[in-house]
């Protein structure tokens, strides 16, 4: 198969996903200290097939700082990008690959996992290619396009005997885990209401005529896909239960930016119990707040969905604000341990699936008019 990531396309992720301080990147490769990248046994070799913003300012980072990880590998369609990544993490030259040659890695042993920092339209093809290649693989949200391509991503995973896990950072940071623990003991009663909204403004200096890929629907565009994951996945986790039923509806204020995309989305996710969470999503309001109403207080994390300074509170007075060293490097820490046999898979793919399942209904409701959808 034949894939092709342009120069401006790899440009407008950097800008789309740069979202958070830049942290000082560590010069010095640990695959080994002579920088020719010998596999260490220890240790789970990642190759980054993208090389936007998120992979440069979070994930790179994150790979130095990691103790069950490293930086093996860079898949670009970029060359003039390659020269500084290789100074940088000590790459060796036969650790980097092209989209069109990314198949060669199935023969590289010195990398075990691929993770995959693109377009959202890209991820299922890459997926695929990179299963098999026998190679397991980490993919950021949303996963897919919709649920038929995450389930043929776990399913493309599963028959090549690999991993596939799901870049939910915020399912691996202390905060949040209490916040899922809260959902099992109920130290306030039932969950009555939940709200969940994650959205920034941007995108105001923007040219019509050379959007970001964020912004167009063939490449995965939209508040939606991009912020609205985290109300929906926070909603999901924080009360413990599937959805059977959304509502949503959708608001365009810049309908020159925003042409068969979503601009802010409203939604209702209601639950077997009787429970409701009211989110929303947006690229055009600052919004960044999980708050849990239940029979005998509430609870909250506000923010809830930065790469740090998470606060929580709670009615009883009590506060949690547990640092984490970088959010990123504690998930691929985990998911490496996961592949080294030595820790659970916490965040599989098909919990990537279980959101797109409610994404797809999302969309439906709002084309619909705000029509109630079963799920």
């Amino acid at each position: 198969m034949h894939l092709e990531l342009t120069r401006r396309r790899l440009l407008a992720a950097m800008a789309g996903a740069g979202i958070g301080a830049t942290l000082p990147l560590r010069a010095e490769n640990p695959m080994d200290k002579n920088g020719k990248g010998a596999r260490r046994k220890d240790s789970v070799g990642v190759a980054l097939v993208g090389l936007g913003g998120y992979a440069t300012h979070q994930l790179a980072p994150g790979l130095a700082l990691a103790e069950h990880c490293h930086l093996a590998g860079i898949v670009t369609g970029s060359p003039e990008k390659i020269p500084a990544w290789q100074q940088k993490y000590g790459i060796p030259d036969g650790n980097v690959y092209s989209y069109d040659d990314f198949d060669r890695i199935a023969d590289n042993p010195d990398i075990q996992a691929v993770y995959i920092v693109t377009p959202n339209d890209l991820h299922k093809p890459l997926t695929l290619r990179a299963a098999s290649a026998g190679k397991h693989v980490w993919c950021e949200k949303p996963m897919a396009m919709d649920a038929a391509e995450g389930q043929a991503m776990v399913d493309a995973c599963r028959a090549n005997k690999v991993q596939l896990a799901i870049g939910y950072r915020l399912q691996h940071e202390p905060n949040t885990r209490r916040l899922m623990a809260l959902a099992r003991e109920k130290p306030f009663g039932r969950i009555l209401k939940i709200r969940a909204d994650a959205g920034f403004n941007a995108y105001d200096d923007v040219d019509p005529a050379d959007k970001p890929w964020r912004l167009l629907p063939q490449h995965g565009g939209g508040a939606m896909y991009d912020m609205g994951v985290y109300s929906l996945n926070a909603a999901r986790y924080t009360s413990g239960q599937e959805p059977v039923a959304v509502t949503a509806r959708q608001e365009v204020r810049r309908p020159q930016l925003f042409e068969g995309v979503d601009e802010t989305m409203h939604f209702t996710l209601e639950f077997a119990d009787g429970s409701v969470a009211e989110c929303a999503t947006s690229f055009g309001q600052d919004m960044n707040t999980l708050r849990a109403d239940c029979e005998r207080g509430w609870y909250e994390l506000s923010p809830f969905q930065t790469y740090d300074g998470l606060k929580g509170r709670a009615s009883d007075g009590q506060t949690f604000a547990d640092a984490v060293r970088h959010q990123q490097a504690k998930q691929m820490d985990d998911d490496a341990l996961a592949i080294l046999g030595r820790g659970p898979q916490l965040v599989p793919g098909e919990e990537g699936v279980r959101d797109m399942r409610v994404v797809d209904a999302i969309y439906a409701s709002a084309r619909g008019g705000g029509r109630r959808i079963v799920l």
